[in-house]
């Protein structure tokens, strides 16, 4: 089993520090195009243009900062509020730059998808890898995977197919993403990104193989029993992280079979096992070495009379440390929702599969922003970043920061700290516990109120009741 990894020694930044760090490489890329650091050789910049590289990065994550803002409305706010973004241009000056949209999608298109992609990684690994450590001295990722609708264009029908039906085809693309959020904040490294159907369709425990190569050393993997088999936990050690995978009851009782119970208590179980995959492993993974084995424990925890927890994990904790810790997985759950709804990337507007990719990562960086703002804050209140609403930090950042006009250096400086104040008084109420309903990130909305009276009159006796941990 895995022991916690020596403390390392590096300098603690404060909360100041650690978003003027994240801000400083935001205004480094707006001044690259000066410095002909991030330029394109075919695009070189001439004084006629506003739109550099550097700018046109802003302003992508600026629409989604917005909650997704229109092109015409992101060149209002930027002429607005942020023209010392703008370069050194007579129309700047003069203040006779058009607000129409062609030259800033003409910028959009213009630049790299590359630079997106090293400036998103850059400015996200940065801000998980500052995550203050839960366990001992390593952080915890949450490993989940959603889907996002695209427009239904020819481009991104073919590089994402539609869901098919028993009519053929259905009418949007369909992306799958795998993400990976840093428990404690929220903050969210790249997705990978993949078809959800079709032939060139990737499945969640490939996405995994890949996103658990981005994590900061030394970390922690955690994820539900769609990915509690051999492959996983595999390649995250493989990859130098600890794990802790919830199992489905029909993986754990043949592991459990071959394992020795080594600690027993009124509500769970523990099992020491050398874990080796399976023939089915095998035929799946054969990239999988020929002799290959991880030392597990493994817990039965009962969570209630109707709910029992079947963990995997390389960790040295007992059951109910275990069960206490997996019962945070669910927090991801809610980041998608900032990510994909409060700050409306679902209806991400790109026609093409390369501007997809670059309104995707840019949304990500203004999501991490938000997390990193709502961290501080709740280092403001002493409390923890979740205890914050995200659409309350999100909405105080954007009106009394973003929406500003322009000041100088110490005026932003008082706005920042009264901005900071009023998000540290975003606080999710405190209920009673145990909860009267269970809590949803994403509840459903009935289409009428004749399916409401159905589900009242449906009310079968051996109905299960909301657990305590969601379930598979």
């Amino acid at each position: 089993m895995t022991q916690a990894k020596p403390q390392t020694d590096s300098k603690v930044l404060t909360p100041e520090e650690q978003l003027a760090s994240a801000i400083q490489l935001l205004h480094e890329i707006v001044q690259a195009s000066a410095r002909q650091i991030l330029i394109d050789p075919d695009a070189r910049p001439t004084t006629k243009m506003v739109y550099t590289n550097g700018v046109t990065l802003w302003m992508l994550i600026l629409q989604r900062l917005g909650g997704g803002k229109t092109l015409k409305e992101v060149i209002s706010q930027v002429l607005t509020h942020d023209r010392h973004l703008l370069p050194d241009n007579k129309r700047v000056r003069e203040n006779t730059l058009s607000e129409n949209s062609a030259a800033y999608a003409r910028g959009r298109q213009r630049l790299p998808l590359d630079t997106i992609h090293r400036f998103s990684e850059c400015v996200c690994n940065y801000l998980g890898e500052i995550s203050e450590p839960i366990l001992g001295c390593q952080r915890i990722f949450i490993l989940d995977g959603t889907t996002i609708t695209l427009p239904p264009t020819p481009a991104l029908r073919a590089a994402y197919p539609p869901a098919p039906n028993q009519y053929g085809e259905s009418v949007w693309p369909v992306a799958m993403l795998m993400v990976a959020n840093e428990m404690q904040s929220g903050c969210a490294l790249l997705p990978q990104v993949d078809p959800m159907y079709g032939e060139h369709n990737a499945s969640e425990a490939e996405q995994a193989r890949r996103i658990v190569k981005q994590l900061p050393a030394h970390s922690i993997v955690m994820a539900d029993s769609n990915f509690g088999i051999y492959s996983v936990a595999y390649h995250s050690t493989q990859s130098q992280h600890d794990f802790l995978f919830r199992l489905t009851q029909s993986r754990f009782k043949p592991l459990r079979r071959r394992a020795e119970l080594i600690d027993q208590g009124p509500t769970h179980k523990t099992y020491r096992l050398v874990w080796k995959p399976s023939s089915k492993d095998r035929k799946t993974n054969p990239d999988l070495p020929t002799e290959t084995s991880l030392e597990v424990l493994l817990h039965e925890v009962e969570i209630s009379p109707e709910l029992t927890l079947y963990l995997v994990t390389n960790l040295d904790l007992d059951g109910i440390s275990a069960a206490s810790l997996y019962q945070r997985r669910y927090d991801v759950e809610f980041d998608i929702r900032d990510l994909k709804v409060t700050l409306d990337t679902e209806n991400i507007r790109a026609k093409s599969v390369e501007m997809f990719q670059k309104e995707l990562y840019t949304s990500v960086i203004a999501y991490n922003l938000v997390a990193q703002f709502r961290r501080q804050a709740a280092k403001l209140a002493k409390i923890k970043p979740r205890r914050l609403s995200f659409k309350d930090v999100w909405t105080t950042l954007k009106d009394r920061l973003l929406l500003q006009p322009a000041c100088s250096v110490e005026q932003w400086l008082e706005r920042y700290a009264e901005a900071l104040y009023r998000a540290s008084q975003k606080k999710h109420p405190q209920r009673k516990s145990p909860r009267s309903y269970p809590r949803k990130a994403h509840p459903r909305r009935p289409k009428s109120t004749k399916f409401e009276k159905s589900l009242r009159r449906k009310k079968k006796p051996d109905a299960e009741p909301s657990p305590a941990v969601e379930p598979t």
